[in-house]
């Protein structure tokens, strides 16, 4: 690959700060440049808008896991991947999962409660059927036979007389 050189002047400040993390990596300020400038075309234009830091301490064999994952990150993609880079993106994965099941469980919550309406519905339909049903005659009811009710009258009525067979209405109307 054919390169060309790139030359600036930034703060000294900025220039220590650069050179002690390129230490710290063993990279070389080539590299370097290039991966800011790679991500920044990569990226976008990013928003410079409030930024807050997050400082937390780890073992010191998981800190070893991260440089060594970071190392083979670097020697298979040919990119290099920054502490802060990887920590940001599981963070960001971790919170678009976070979410999906939010959402997820808003979305059964609501058709839980969905369900319980269309239960409470139901069991007020049913409700309402037994109620108009007992106000209600039945619609198989028989037409009245003036024989049959006279005689079911004068037999459970006040002056039935005792010495006389049972007679059922509903058996006899079955013969």
């Amino acid at each position: 690959m054919e390169t060309k050189g790139l030359t600036c002047k930034i703060p000294l400040d900025l220039h220590n700060r650069i050179s002690e993390e390129i230490k710290q990596n063993e990279s070389t300020m080539s590299k370097f440049i290039e991966q800011i400038i790679l991500e920044h075309y990569a990226k976008g234009v990013t928003n410079m808008g409030k930024t807050r830091t997050m400082a937390f301490q780890v073992s010191e064999e998981l800190f070893q896991q991260i440089k060594d994952y970071l190392a083979r990150y670097e020697q298979t993609y040919h990119r290099r991947l920054s502490q802060k880079e990887f920590v940001i993106g599981l963070i960001e994965q971790a919170l678009a999962e976070a979410d999906e099941e939010f959402e997820a469980a808003e979305a059964a919550a609501a058709e839980d409660l969905a369900d319980g309406v269309e239960d409470i519905d139901q069991e007020d339909e049913v409700t309402s059927d037994v109620e108009s049903d007992e106000d209600a005659e039945p619609d198989d009811a028989p037409e009245g036979d003036a024989e049959a009710d006279a005689a079911l009258a004068g037999s459970t009525g006040e002056n039935a007389s005792d010495d006389g067979p049972a007679f059922d209405v509903d058996a006899e109307r079955a013969v």
